[in-house]
């Protein structure tokens, strides 16, 4: 915590890790609340809003300069209402004047500055600012005298002005396109190919130039589209960008997991923040190239990403946690990075000279970062070479330099892990932990990993136990025994698809029966009944400046991207076609925008992919004990098959529960008392068969 603890503000109060890093500064922080605007009402005072979370670099900055210090905090405390929010715990604020923001500015970022009348319509919007003005950007404090002597002055030009801004701004929100006549076709598919390949950097892999973030769902409709055209460069490009992040300084080489993004395009120089969500969707990613290529090496990057969650995002019930900060002792990345003293320290001369030349690293240092400006004498680890080249240089086959490399690995993360670790942000999130138990689920599945499985599922329960109210009501937030906010759409579609992958990780029914439940309320909260597709907020929500409803694919993928995917799926797992309904009117919805620019859509194309098919629906008649149901498993889990469900139904009867769920089970049963599978696909089923060799050629 930040500042004299002494005289605590408000956010001590609170649970999130963000609001409670400025608890202790001499700033009179509101956290958002009718608290903070009635005194805003009360007193005639303008609102200054911030918005950040707990590792973001710029708001640890900002924080330092401006909120730690007593004459700006004097000017903020005499003059305005002071509001800080948690962009991971109220993301509907933060979208709302994040667009506002955009729109004002022409861009956006955190930490996230402006300025609302009593009523909370926003005038004026900006980002970072240092204390005082600085190579043309203003500062803090000029602002806020400014700000405030127009509230003083021209009180009735900015109250004109907000409305103006309050009204175009809700309208750009609020308003959707007409439904279109028909979902988006195969067209939209390629187009979307098209675009990613004309952004493709060839010389360095991934898309566009610096920064580069890893967007991985883009990789992941790759895959599919080189599934569906078998067009070999869909392949190449999703290949070659993980190929590079691996051997990037992106990617933690000593503890594992993948930081936030690169500031350089060769995927060199990180920001060293980690987010959970990243963990998840790049787990993912890497899991079905493993599938689609068969080259262990992608499945071994995935088992090391969830082996990362596990060890050090994984709290003490079972819950995946946020984050991981970029700082540590007030500098950026020095937690990550090594001088050569330090690996020679730590490993001795030879094995030191070994890691040092697989490694990139140098005598004065690797990391000239023109952004961050780095750590002197420094180095980020990186695969700097051929490593068939270096264990030649070393007179060691390949495998022998990775076993080195393994035993040098372990004792560099030892001695790390007496450093002074950055800050973990150990808030528990529905839809992020929705996200990394999908990914956990699929990997346990490919690999044949019972105990990520377990990690999903306790994960799930944690989520099923702690995040959701008596009345069934998912919650978003979960920290230090508490529960809060009202889930978002993004909370029930991550989620629900973490379940999904979980039940064909397990073929538990209950975690089928939870996706069930919560896609229907999610229907019931979300819906927009006229113009199709969700809402990001409840019925329940709070209301704001507008309700939006969000189709495109960010960081993360979007609520309704996401929601097109599942609902396709729990059509086929339950052979009720009212969920494929809502699926296609999502898909008309915004068929305008995915048709225009596809590749700013790649989730939601993922999700068309299967719509357009064909897809299968396997079911498996076996007891799940049996060990001869482990092939056929192998057979449907191993290749990359990725527009299918798999459900296990008991050898024998009706089908037990799971005919409760999905009817049409009932009549398959086991022949012969064999382990049998059915594959149903374009609405028709094929011969059941009871070998796994068979199995391989339906699905091939």
């Amino acid at each position: 915590m930040s500042g004299d603890a002494a005289r605590e503000n408000r956010l001590a109060r609170e649970k999130s890790p963000y609001l409670l890093q400025h608890a202790g500064n001499p700033v009179d922080w509101y956290p958002w609340g009718e608290e903070a605007f009635e005194r805003a009402r009360r007193e005639e005072k303008p609102i200054f809003l911030s918005i950040g979370y707990s590792t973001c670099h710029w708001c640890h900055v900002m924080e330092r300069e401006s909120f730690e210090s007593e004459e700006i905090a004097a000017i903020l405390n005499e003059h305005f209402v002071a509001v800080k929010v948690d962009r991971e715990e109220r993301p509907d604020v933060d979208h709302v004047y994040m667009t506002v923001c955009q729109a004002l500015t022409g861009s956006g970022g955190w930490p996230l500055t402006l300025f609302l009348t009593p009523a909370k319509e926003p005038f004026f919007a900006g980002t970072y600012f240092p204390p005082a003005s600085r190579f043309g950007r203003p500062g803090l404090s000029e602002v806020l005298f400014q700000v405030a002597s127009a509230w003083e002055g021209q009180r009735e030009k900015i109250l004109d002005a907000s409305s103006r801004i309050t009204a175009a701004v809700g309208e750009q929100l609020g308003s959707a396109e007409a439904a279109g006549d028909a979902v988006p076709g195969p067209e939209a598919l390629h187009l979307g190919f098209e675009q990613l390949l004309g952004r493709f950097d060839e010389e360095h892999a991934g898309f566009g130039s610096a920064p580069k973030f890893p967007t991985p769902h883009q990789l992941s409709f790759l895959l599919r589209w080189w599934k569906r055209s078998g067009d070999g460069r869909a392949l190449d490009m999703a290949e070659r960008t993980l190929h590079a992040m691996r051997r990037g300084g992106i990617y933690d080489h000593v503890g594992f997991g993948f930081h936030r993004y690169s500031t350089d395009r060769e995927w060199k120089v990180p920001h060293f923040e980690k987010m959970l969500y990243d963990q998840a969707l790049l787990t993912l990613a890497y899991i079905e190239c493993a599938q689609a290529t068969g080259n262990r090496f992608y499945a071994a990057v995935a088992r090391e990403i969830v082996t990362y969650v596990m060890r050090d995002l994984t709290g003490a019930e079972g819950g995946f946690l946020s984050a991981e900060d970029a700082d540590s002792e007030g500098e950026e990345g020095k937690f990550y990075v090594w001088t050569s003293a330090e690996i020679r320290q730590v490993l001795g001369e030879e094995e030191a000279a070994l890691v040092e030349a697989a490694f990139g690293v140098e005598e004065g240092g690797n990391w000239i970062d023109p952004v961050h400006g780095g750590l002197p004498g420094t180095n980020i680890l990186h695969v700097s070479g051929d490593p068939r080249e270096i264990a030649e240089r070393f007179s060691l086959t390949p495998a022998d330099l990775g076993v080195r490399l393994d035993q040098a690995r372990e004792r560099l993360l030892a001695a790390r892990s007496r450093r002074v670790r950055p800050h973990r942000d150990d808030k528990v999130l529905t839809s992020w932990n929705g996200l990394m138990i999908a990914a956990a689920a699929r990997t346990a599945q490919v690999l044949g990993e019972p105990a990520f499985a377990e990690a999903a599922g306790r994960a799930a329960f944690f989520v099923l136990d702690r995040l959701r109210r008596e009345d069934g009501r998912l919650l978003a937030r979960w920290r230090d025994g508490e529960a809060a906010h009202a889930g978002y759409l993004d909370d029930y579609a991550f989620f629900i698809w973490g379940l999904l992958e979980l039940y064909e990780a397990t073929f538990e029914p209950a975690f089928l029966a939870d996706a069930i439940l919560l896609a229907d309320a999610m229907e019931e909260l979300f819906a927009d009944a006229v113009g199709g597709g969700y809402f990001f907020t409840g019925t329940d929500g709070e209301p704001l400046l507008a309700r939006p409803k969000e189709i495109y694919d960010g960081a993360m993928p979007s609520g309704n991207s996401v929601a097109a995917l599942i609902l396709l799926k729990l059509s086929r797992f339950t052979g009720d076609s009212v969920y494929e309904n809502r699926a296609e009117r999502l898909f008309r919805a915004f068929a305008g925008s995915a048709e225009r620019l596809p590749s700013a859509h790649a989730q939601l194309l993922a999700a068309l992919d299967f719509a357009i098919g064909p897809s299968r629906e396997i079911v498996i008649a076996a007891d799940r004990s049996d060990p001869r149901v482990a092939a056929l498993l192998v057979a449907v889990r191993r290749p990359f098959v990725p527009n299918k469900v798999v459900l296990l139904r008991p050898a024998v009867g009706d089908g037990g529960p799971l005919r409760d769920l999905s009817p049409y089970v009932a009549a398959q049963t086991a022949r012969d008392g064999a382990p049998t599978a059915y594959v149903c696909e374009r609405f028709a089923c094929k011969e059941p068969v009871t070998d796994a060799a068979a199995l391989t050629s339906l699905l091939a």
